[in-house]
């Protein structure tokens, strides 16, 4: 391995050594129902005022989702949650019709993902165009906390994250 020009297949790869949490970024359709997009592409921001970053891929279904709404919510996922993360990094198209996911909705109108470890209901106050990806900033307007271990992502595999100590 070691050296190698910059290209994108060593770019995925390198990112793909990082380990991450799993989150489900949830918006919602014009009919009502709810989009989900498995994403790694979150962190906080500030917290004075509560902010949070998602990028999204312009490509993305859910990318004209937030733009429009000016609203996300951020699910982080518990390790019980591989399925769902399974469900939500395919495509959308390709996603089983019967998969159950059970929601709880927020005042806003915001999906949180039962079960998840934190989910995070969000309304958009700026977009950064960046490449193929939107960052949008997302002032964060509440906060759910349940107890669990957080799902984790490296090397293309699931797995718990594991605190010594």
């Amino acid at each position: 391995m070691g050296e190698q020009e910059a290209s994108l297949e060593a770019f995925l790869q390198a990112w793909g050594n990082y380990p991450t949490g799993v989150s489900v970024v949830t918006s919602i359709e014009p009919d009502g129902s709810v989009h989900g997009m498995a994403a790694n592409g979150i962190n906080s921001v500030s917290l004075d005022p509560l902010l949070v970053l998602v990028s999204v891929g312009h490509n993305r279904n859910s990318y004209p989702l937030i733009k429009d709404a000016g609203r996300f919510a951020i699910n982080i996922l518990s390790g019980e949650q591989r399925a769902i993360a399974s469900h939500y990094a395919s495509p959308a198209e390709r996603r089983s019709a019967d998969f159950d996911v059970s929601f709880t909705f927020t005042e806003n109108g915001a999906a949180f993902i039962d079960g998840s470890i934190a989910s995070m209901d969000c309304r958009t106050v700026h977009e950064h165009v960046e490449g193929d990806h939107t960052i949008f900033i997302g002032a964060v307007e509440r906060i759910d906390i349940n107890d669990g271990e957080a799902l984790a992502y490296c090397q293309g595999k699931f797995g718990r994250v594991v605190l010594d100590g």
